[in-house]
């Protein structure tokens, strides 16, 4: 076989290879991609049932009911216009109360609930830590202009 035909062969089979890690890559991320779906957008119809989305939003005040199970919480999530019921099993994060920013993965069941997989806690840029609540003294005196 002539050298020529050797570096055709060669570069066939790098091809086929870089396609294949491709479409293997893209068949992975298929299943984890989640679109980001606003309360308004849910209720427009722009989620389907079972589709693998993230739902972001405010918990409304008055919603947050824990269940006897002790893990189990059912909440409204709301961004203003609209509200979808949310329904999770598992501890939230320390920063989850009502009235204040979600994001939760999960899915769309067919009664139109929202059924979390994991919750995510949001807090506006001026969150300051419990520990940190007032400014620790540093004996410094402030500059004087």
């Amino acid at each position: 076989m002539k050298a020529k035909h050797q570096r055709l062969i060669l570069a066939l089979v790098a091809l086929v290879g870089v396609a294949g890690a491709g479409v293997l890559a893209a068949s992975a991320l298929r299943d984890e991609a989640a679109y980001f779906r606003t309360p308004t957008e849910v209720a427009a119809g722009a989620a389907a049932t079972g589709e693998a989305m993230r739902l972001g939003g405010m918990v409304a005040s008055g919603s947050l009911q824990r269940q006897p199970d002790g893990l189990t919480i059912r909440f409204v999530a709301t961004d203003g216009e609209a509200s979808v019921p949310v329904e999770y099993k598992g501890i939230v994060p320390d920063l989850f109360a009502e009235d204040s920013g979600m994001i939760a993965d999960g899915r769309m069941r067919a009664d139109g609930v929202f059924v979390a997989d994991r919750i995510l806690a949001k807090h506006d840029e001026r969150y300051v830590p419990p520990q940190m609540s007032h400014p620790p003294k540093t004996g410094k005196a402030a500059p004087t202009a």
